[in-house]
């Protein structure tokens, strides 16, 4: 077979072969539907693996400071068997993406890609006698900041200054130098052989001190204040009505130059306080806030199921439901393998729920259904494939997720051809959760041929934490996962909770016989004293 060799020793065959295979015969016989995707994508300078979202057909690469986001170059990748890329050589010689390109992959039909990049590049620029730290503007190419009234504009000493990714050069160099900047003053980035012009403004403001924003939770707020750099910074606050103010300790403090942020912890949910900044003696405005409310989550203990025909449901017969599970697919081949757990002592009989990982099916003919249990629905089965709904809607900022489970693994007895290497070894647990603002539920696929699982780095994502398990846990003992925040200020629209006897379970691989019991999921909304998040 004739192949185009390209980078790095691999081979995309070429389009004149590939079109070769095109006949005169008719052929009345319908195409297969097998999605084109794309299965692996490596670039030169990437900082972690690509993502590949077969359900909106998105590839996102994702670049170090080093690289040029004008010309990527492609490493490897994988198709789905069969697929072709057209025009592969232009997209693997290099290609810009500092714009989203779409590219065209073909399996019976056509399947039109979105490919993007992503680059994180650390800028900044301080001077001598700042309020705050600096506005940088990326797409505009314009920095602007402020210093005390005290200063003079046309000598300003520049402390620090970084416009560009590693390697970039700037003309002329401001660092140390003192500067006139009565006038907006332009300076030069090249990198990679391509010049930026960058315009830096600097505006003299009579406010010593002032809180920028507020980002208030429910037993936590976050204060976001600007003074200068050298000055004493400090927060108080208190609860509306009192008049005693409470200093900020400096251990919930953190600062960058003339920025600092206090984060309150122990509030009481639903309760207006008052916050102010000072810097040396002088005062910013008081500025109130609210926090929000400790919500928890619907049959939270897993008192409420009703069984529909085989497949087991946890919420009453009459009620709303709020968990999902995979019992609609495990029942097409078998038994629920989602169940309650019977106790005589509640008031409906039932507390927690039993997952059991199992195979259904007989002898080849069938599949590993992990035991799971997830906040949201299962949606519909696709052969013996399931496509599930994560996700419903919430809007507060819990801290942590708490559950109450024990768990009883067996070795892992089916893989799927992604984890072959790991039958044999014993079974993991997971249990996680996520909060993220996207404007509908996360749509879970497990079909190999459009497969898109969660992704803890998805841009949607807000916070997450995990915990898993591959080992035995004899007795029950409580959980508390703490919740990474990628941002304070973004607001959730939806809150994901997961538990899975089997971590690999969206691939079908586990062992037959793992279980996993959960009695309770609940939610925490503060911090701990020692605990700077």
């Amino acid at each position: 077979m004739n192949t185009s060799p390209l980078r790095n020793g691999w081979y995309i065959p070429t389009l004149g072969i590939l079109l070769a295979t095109s006949a005169c015969i008719k052929n009345d016989l319908p195409y297969p539907h097998i999605q084109a995707n794309f299965t692996e994508l490596n670039v030169e300078e990437q900082t972690r693996t690509a993502v590949l979202d077969t359900v909106n057909l998105v590839a996102t690469v994702y670049l170090n400071e080093a690289a040029d986001i004008q010309d990527v170059r492609v490493t490897s990748l994988k198709l789905t068997p069969g697929a072709r890329l057209q025009d592969s050589i232009a997209f693997v010689s290099g290609v810009n993406l500092s714009d989203p390109i779409t590219v065209t992959l073909s399996l019976y039909q056509d399947y039109e890609w979105t490919v993007k990049a992503r680059q994180d590049i650390e800028r900044y620029f301080t001077v001598k006698g700042q309020i705050g730290t600096s506005v940088i503007d990326v797409d505009n190419h314009t920095v602007s900041t402020t210093i005390g009234s005290g200063a003079t504009l046309d000598a300003v000493t520049v402390e620090s200054i970084k416009l560009g990714g590693e390697g970039a050069t700037m003309i002329p160099s401001l660092e140390g130098r003192i500067v006139d900047f009565s006038a907006p003053v332009e300076v030069e980035v090249v990198e990679h052989g391509r010049t930026t012009v960058w315009t830096i403004t600097i505006e003299r403001t009579q406010q010593a001190v002032a809180i920028t924003h507020i980002d208030a939770w429910t037993q936590v707020a976050w204060i976001y204040a600007e003074a200068e750099a050298t000055r004493n910074n400090q927060l108080q606050y208190r609860l509306m009505g009192q008049t005693a103010w409470q200093s900020v300790p400096e251990s919930w403090i953190s600062r960058n130059g003339g920025s600092f942020t206090g984060r309150l912890i122990h509030l009481e949910p639903l309760s207006t306080y008052e916050v102010r900044a000072l810097s040396d003696d002088v005062y910013s405005d008081i500025i109130e806030f609210t926090t929000g409310a400790a919500l928890t989550l619907p049959n939270s203990t897993f008192t409420d199921w009703w069984l529909d025909g085989k497949v087991w449901c946890p919420w009453a017969e009459d009620g709303e439901p709020y968990w999902g599970t995979g019992n609609k697919g495990a029942t097409t081949l078998g038994n629920s393998n989602t169940v309650p757990i019977y106790d005589p002592e509640s008031l409906t009989g039932y507390e927690g729920a039993e997952l059991e990982s199992r195979f259904v099916g007989i002898s080849i003919l069938g599949k590993l259904a992990a035991g799971n249990l997830f906040a949201g629905r299962y949606v519909a089965t696709d052969g013996t494939n399931g496509i599930l709904d994560f996700g419903r809607e919430f809007s507060e900022r819990p801290t942590r997720l708490k559950a109450r489970i024990k768990y009883s693994p067996v070795a892992i007895t089916h893989t799927s051809t992604d984890f072959t290497d790991l039958k044999g070894r014993m079974d993991t647990c997971v249990v996680w959760c996520a909060l993220g603002d996207w404007d509908v539920p996360y749509e879970i696929r497990t079909n190999p041929n459009n497969r898109r699982l969660f992704d803890e780095n998805d841009e949607g994502v807000i916070a997450y934490g995990r915990a898993q398990f591959g080992y035995e846990i004899a007795d029950y003992v409580d959980l508390d996962i703490p919740l990474d925040y990628k941002s304070t200020s973004r607001v959730p629209r939806y809150i994901l909770v997961v538990a899975s006897a089997s971590k690999y379970g969206d691939y079908f691989t586990g062992g037959n016989g793992s279980v996993l019991c959960v009695k309770e999921f609940g939610l925490g909304y503060d911090y701990d004293d020692d605990a700077q998040e």
